[in-house]
């Protein structure tokens, strides 16, 4: 939902950063492995340790590097199909990092109730999968725009919920855990039935490589 809506407003804060990046000549594919790569060790490293709210906020700031390699690319006119593929790649992996490191936390330290990290596995299972439905639909030539809790959604009620709960609000983390695992399932089925609902939905596809009938 953000991603269609959202980013108009951000651009202000934005394209300024990417034009400085631009003009000292980094890569965009640079700041999408800098960006995943930091995200990645802040979760695994500081969420098991209990530090929430440092994690949540360090997390947000290596997040933030996702729209400014968009942002360079953009400017430089210059996107490449490897640098969308690498991004996306990027983001399953700090996506999956984040929700294993919280899921991990826990059992480990915050003693949840089994319902809850159900929950937590749920998000973490969801996200890979919304992310999938979404390629693989815009792979078969459908129309696959927005959704009620994609990635920018996923990672703002995730952090909040983690940054509040690591400065003592009870239950935020929670809170946050079940509207986004409620959510997550709700933007699967949403997006299946996006794709359901395409004109394109009941054309025929090719048979697999090495089937029956493949050329």
């Amino acid at each position: 939902m953000l991603s269609v809506r959202g980013r108009r407003p951000t651009e202000v804060l934005i394209e300024p950063i990417a034009r400085g990046l631009l003009k000292a000549r980094v890569s965009p594919n640079v700041v999408t492995v800098v960006g995943a790569a930091g995200a990645t060790l802040v979760a695994v490293l500081l969420i098991p340790a209990g530090y929430l709210t440092l994690a949540a906020i360090l997390s947000g700031l290596f997040a933030a590097s996702d729209l400014i390699d968009g942002a360079m690319a953009r400017l430089r006119d210059s996107g490449t199909r490897f640098g969308a593929t690498l991004d996306a790649t990027c983001d399953r992996i700090t996506d999956g990092a984040l929700f294993a490191a919280i899921t991990y936390w826990l059992v480990d330290s915050y003693n949840a109730h089994g319902a809850l990290v159900a929950a937590s596995l749920t998000v973490l299972v969801c996200s890979q999968v919304t992310s999938y439905v979404k390629a693989r639909g815009e792979a078969n030539g459908f129309r696959m725009e927005g959704g009620l809790v994609e990635r920018a959604e996923r990672l703002i009620i995730g952090l909040v919920g983690l940054g509040l709960h690591g400065v003592g609000v009870p239950y935020a983390i929670d809170v946050a855990l079940w509207l986004l695992a409620v959510g997550s399932v709700f933007t699967v089925v949403q997006r299946l039935r996006m794709a359901a609902k395409d004109p394109a939905a009941g054309e025929p596809t090719a048979p697999p490589a090495g089937a029956s009938g493949a050329r």
